[in-house]
């Protein structure tokens, strides 16, 4: 869910990053809709947004994971 800026500043290990306005159209790319999926930025304001975004459409398994301060090394 990060910018691509953000996401060159720093990732979480294995990441591949679809910032927040991108994500209607590159939900494809994260399927099949019942694996984890585990979501985060900068704050965990757009991962949860992104979050909502994904479970709407039918992903079943979503995890917002906050900031990326907030994510386990």
């Amino acid at each position: 869910m990060r910018s691509p800026a953000e996401f060159k500043d720093g990732a979480y290990k294995g990441a591949i990053n679809i910032p927040l306005s991108v994500l209607p159209m590159r939900m494809q790319e994260l399927e099949p809709r019942d694996k984890p999926i585990v979501l985060y930025c900068a704050s965990g304001a757009r991962s949860g947004q992104g979050a909502r975004l994904l479970k709407h459409a039918g992903f079943s398994d979503v995890i917002n994971a906050g900031g990326l301060d907030d994510m386990p090394e």
